[in-house]
């Protein structure tokens, strides 16, 4: 059937695009449709300075190559639009779109990300874009001279803590254990950096302001005591919820909304995979993204041939 692709792949992040790349250079005919901006979580990295081979390149920078790669193999690539409804259980799988466009194939590669995890506390949504951020790359020079609060613990917390020292002229940590949960390299960078200052043990539980970010309740977990801190704007780094609520009960996901998959990338629909952040994972990289995306291209293009 002349209008039915190879391959249909949800998602632009580093896992659809290498997907993307994979089976269009294997003459595929593929299809990457994408409802957000193409580099997903990629394009939102100040800096990735542990990709092979590369020593150092932004995450737009990266995502836009990879773009250009799946392009100029052939690769097809929707972006900004909303999908409305999937049919993956038969031969020929359909993805509709909010415009009323129907795009078919015969397999299909899920690789739809995540988003940054909210506080969930007082003042969060109220303060959304008037001080509080999940994107240091987007924002942070917004904040030249201010003074921060970055919460989190993890590698992005503290290395985008250190990339808005650039602009702030102090940045507090805020961690909710006694210890970080990042790679040595990065948590010896933010500790030796004379504009980062840290409060273990405690969590943020109230931001507070008239028009913009004021200032924030911090609770000392050991003890519960609280106490206000002034700041112009808070960073939230605490990782990422799967974005996976469209595809929820097509496929089998874990208690988390996270798609299940065995070793070669399979879901529990025969023709359907599923690559990137969207799915069972333990870690989040560029790399095991990327790694991700080539298993289930690999893989989609072995159940096609058979």
């Amino acid at each position: 059937m002349a209008d039915v692709y190879d391959m249909m792949i949800v998602g632009a992040g580093a896992a659809g695009l290498t997907a993307g790349i994979y089976s269009s250079r294997a003459k595929l005919k593929t299809l990457i449709l994408n409802e957000g901006a193409v580099g997903g979580q990629m394009v939102l990295t100040h800096e990735i300075a542990n990709y092979p081979g590369v020593e150092s390149i932004s995450g737009y920078a990266l995502a836009n190559i990879m773009k250009k790669q799946a392009r100029d193999f052939g690769c097809a690539i929707k972006s900004n639009i909303r999908i409305v409804r999937y049919a993956l259980n038969d031969a020929v799988k359909e993805v509709e779109l909010e415009d009323g466009r129907v795009f078919r194939s015969r397999a299909v590669i899920l690789a739809p990300g995540g988003r940054p995890r909210p506080l969930g506390i007082s003042g969060e949504e109220k303060f959304k874009g008037k001080g509080i951020s999940y994107c240091a790359t987007c924002d942070g020079d917004f904040f030249t001279g201010k003074e921060l609060v970055v919460v989190g613990g993890g590698n992005s917390a503290l290395e985008e803590a250190v990339s808005l020292t650039k602009y702030a002229t102090k940045v507090t940590i805020v961690h909710q254990f006694d210890h970080f949960q990042a790679f040595e390299h990065a948590v010896r960078e933010a500790r030796e950096n004379p504009k980062i200052s840290f409060i273990m043990e405690s969590e943020l539980r109230e931001i507070k302001g008239a028009d913009n970010v004021e200032r924030v309740v911090i609770e000392h977990l050991p003890t519960g005591d609280r106490t206000e801190m002034a700041t112009d704007g808070v960073f939230v780094f605490i990782g990422y919820l799967p974005n996976t609520e469209s595809v929820k009960g097509l496929v089998a996901m874990n208690d988390r909304g996270e798609i299940v998959v065995d070793g070669a990338m399979r879901t529990s629909v025969p023709g359907i995979f599923a690559a990137g952040d969207g799915i069972v994972k333990r870690y989040r990289q560029v790399t095991t993204a990327v790694a991700d995306g080539t298993i289930a291209a690999l893989s989609a293009a072995e159940f096609l041939r058979n």
